[in-house]
């Protein structure tokens, strides 16, 4: 195990109905004036957004609206909050919504901090050293979609404008105050975006228990546990999407993939987010689908660095490969999360994802690698992510 610092303050309120307790907390969290921000229908259909509203109102929450934000949260839309928050002297971002909504809001609270600069401090894989964001308005979620874990995390991914380039900020000062985590909020999610946040939610996983730390055990028997947990839960929310224990089961440990209590003390990988954001920037396709087609390829060009940590990932989480060699144990790890990713009905190859083996070059382009690496499990050249592409087909 290496040393670190860990720092996770958010304020979770699990449960039926908790989302009344919304402005109570914007309060609680020193907020008064709140730039409310959210996506699409949903959440006005589903009566949310109004009872979100009355929460505020009855807090003594002045609040402005700023909806739209669209998977793959676009720079224009955080340019617009910016200025809106700016303009009415908030203090406070809310995030009803998913990921993407958390993300946008991220961004603007780090502009609307910073006297409308944000754009600086998301950068690429490219870039070593991250720069380190000054100030950000305090953030809270309401989470609508158990997925990408942005409730808890100290990340933010925005798709910059016009480059069309997906790049990320990051630092504790990006935790949300609080999460409002209600599962009922979940039920009405079509199938295959419930899917895609269980493979983002085991991605973010992977990334952390594919590591070349040892001596983790912990972490990695926690890894495992919560994977375990996304598949056998998962199945039960795919079966029955009113499943409430179920949908509960998977709210938390989309919580728990990424806040990294999983990746404490072990360095971490993340090419296979760095690849396959080049696809969702690109074709503007689901995150989650595009982890489906990239992180099995992934795994069969690296598992030979440490095949045993493979075969351990498939007999601990998969029940597979068990009195096998480790290449060959390896092996059927793959195959069988291959096999429940397809099970949930995500794809697999670019065929299926729509992206094209054409655009290859340009993918590698827009990642900019050059002569650095992605990745710690196995570092990846430019060659290396090409290969895995290609693996993609």
């Amino acid at each position: 195990m290496i040393d670190f610092d860990y720092w996770s303050p958010t304020y979770i309120a699990f449960g039926k109905g908790k989302e009344s307790r919304t402005g109570e907390l914007v309060r609680q969290f020193g907020g008064s004036r709140a730039l409310l921000h959210y996506g699409g229908g949903s959440a006005i259909r589903s009566g949310l957004l109004d009872r979100v509203k009355a929460s505020l109102s009855a807090a003594g929450i002045h609040f402005v609206e700023l909806g739209g934000v669209k998977p793959n949260p676009r720079s224009s839309l955080v340019e617009e909050g910016v200025r809106l928050a700016l303009a009415e002297k908030v203090d406070f971002l809310l995030a009803v919504g998913g990921g993407s909504v958390i993300d946008s809001s991220k961004a603007i609270a780090i502009g609307a901090a910073n006297g409308g600069e944000w754009r600086k401090y998301y950068v690429g894989r490219e870039v070593k050293v991250r720069p380190v964001i000054p100030a950000a308005l305090p953030v809270g979620v309401v989470l609508t979609i158990a997925a990408a874990g942005s409730e808890g995390s100290t990340n933010s991914v925005i798709n910059l404008e016009p480059e069309n380039l997906k790049r990320g900020a990051g630092g504790n000062i990006l935790r949300p105050k609080f999460a409002v985590m209600n599962p009922e909020l979940t039920m009405s999610l079509p199938p295959f975006q419930t899917a895609c946040g269980l493979a983002d939610m085991f991605a973010h996983l992977c990334e952390r228990y594919f590591s070349p730390t040892a001596d983790v055990a912990l972490t990695d028997n926690l890894c495992e546990a919560v994977m375990r947990t996304i598949v056998l839960e998962g199945a039960k929310v795919m079966a029955n999407p009113n499943d409430y224990q179920a949908r509960a089961n998977v709210m938390w440990a989309g919580t728990l993939a990424h806040n990294d209590i999983c990746g404490a003390g072990r360095v971490q990988d993340w090419a296979s987010h760095g690849i396959e954001h080049e696809l969702s920037a690109l074709y503007d396709c689901a995150h989650g689908a595009g982890l489906a087609v990239v992180m099995p390829a992934w795994m069969a060009f690296v598992y030979k660095a440490d095949s045993a940590r493979f075969a351990r990932f498939a007999q601990n989480v998969f029940n597979v490969g068990h009195g096998l060699f480790d290449d060959e144990a390896a092996l059927e790890g793959i195959a069988a999360f291959r096999r429940w990713l397809k099970s949930l009905g995500l794809p697999l190859t670019f065929a299926e994802l729509g992206a094209k083996e054409e655009d290859i070059p340009l993918l590698l382009k827009t990642l900019n690698l050059g002569a650095n690496t992605l990745g710690a499990f196995r570092p990846l050249t430019e060659a290396d992510v090409a290969s895995i592409y290609h693996l993609c087909l």
